[in-house]
């Protein structure tokens, strides 16, 4: 009876793990792996595009294509089989969580030393395409994959030099010492002005988790650099004193622009007076060749004396000077 107890107890155990446990369901927003023995099924191909790696990369990191449950059921399952639900929806994670501390912002070294703080989000999703990096590829493919993310970021952070040069004097003095002298670049104050082509360096650089981890990594939103309160303030003060040179430097080109113009003008009102003075002398200068060409020297004294006759109602008195041979001169 006892032997007949326990074979039915045999009985009941597997109907209950078979049978009613043995059904499960796919959420929409999950997909699912399933293990025998701890072993997943395998296929051949797939995968879609490969992730970006390098040769070395794809030597270490080569995994297998495994069978993926989509959503829906409900599916069976055998006692022996494991289910592995894993959620592909996009989600969002501060770049300053750490499994293993609490911190609220992120350290980061800029090219003239100032160390800084970083805050941000980066948004991700599990790789449906490769799935057994995710679930058996590393133990905790999220860690890694922010691990690299911040070292990837750091490194950035170090090296990075405004692409635009300093802009703040761009039309004003090329060429002159003075001009590299003020456009010099501050590491913090371009780091903030180009935080979107941080974020858009950062998610060219890791594209290759997916390869690496199972993990995509949508967007990079560094939102914020925060160098400590002192630094601030020095910064505040050289942002207002480059502030006041530019200021300084148009105004003195407005200034010097108007006396250009203004003398370009006042050369342009002494020319037209000169040629107004000289216009008339040209003008009698011609009609006297003219005078002389048609008429002869007779009709040039005769058209000088009429020029006279006005002269001589205005004048108070008249020299006539002779000359040796007892003309008029």
């Amino acid at each position: 009876m006892s032997f007949l107890g326990i074979v039915l107890g045999i009985v009941v155990y597997c109907f209950f793990k078979a049978v009613l446990t043995g059904f499960y369901t796919v959420a929409p927003d999950q997909r699912a792996v399933v293990t025998s023995f701890g072993a997943a099924q395998k296929i051949e191909g797939g995968g879609g595009m490969p992730p970006p790696l390098s040769d070395e990369e794809r030597e270490r990191y080569h995994y297998p294509q495994v069978r993926v449950v989509k959503p829906g059921g409900p599916y069976f399952k055998l006692p022996w089989q494991q289910v592995h639900r894993v959620s592909v929806a996009t989600q969002a994670i501060d770049i300053s969580w750490d499994p293993s501390k609490f911190q609220e912002t992120i350290e980061a070294v800029t090219k003239d030393n100032l160390t800084t703080g970083v805050n941000g989000q980066i948004r991700y999703r599990i790789s449906e395409g490769n799935l057994f990096a995710y679930l058996f590829g590393v133990t905790s493919p999220l860690e890694h994959v922010m691990g690299y993310f911040v070292s990837v970021l750091r490194e950035r952070i170090a090296n990075f030099t405004d692409p635009k040069g300093g802009g703040l004097l761009e039309d004003a003095m090329e060429g002159s010492h003075l001009k590299s002298e003020l456009t010099e670049g501050v590491s913090i104050n371009d780091l903030r002005k180009n935080l979107p082509l941080i974020n858009q360096y950062m998610e060219e650089q890791c594209r290759s988790t997916s390869g690496r981890y199972g993990i995509e990594l949508d967007a990079a939103l560094v939102t914020e650099i925060s160098p400590p309160p002192e630094v601030d303030r020095a910064l505040s003060a050289i942002n207002s004193t480059r502030n006041q040179v530019a200021a300084d430097i148009s105004t003195a080109r407005a200034d010097s622009e108007q006396q250009i113009t203004m003398s370009a003008r006042a050369v342009d009102i002494a020319t037209n007076n000169a040629q107004a003075e000289v216009a008339p002398l040209k003008e009698l200068a011609a009609t006297l060749t003219q005078i002389k060409a048609e008429g002869g020297k007779a009709s040039l004294q005769a058209y000088l004396r009429n020029l006279w006759v006005p002269l001589y109602s205005r004048a108070g008195r008249v020299l006539v000077a002779k000359d040796t041979k007892g003309g008029v001169a």
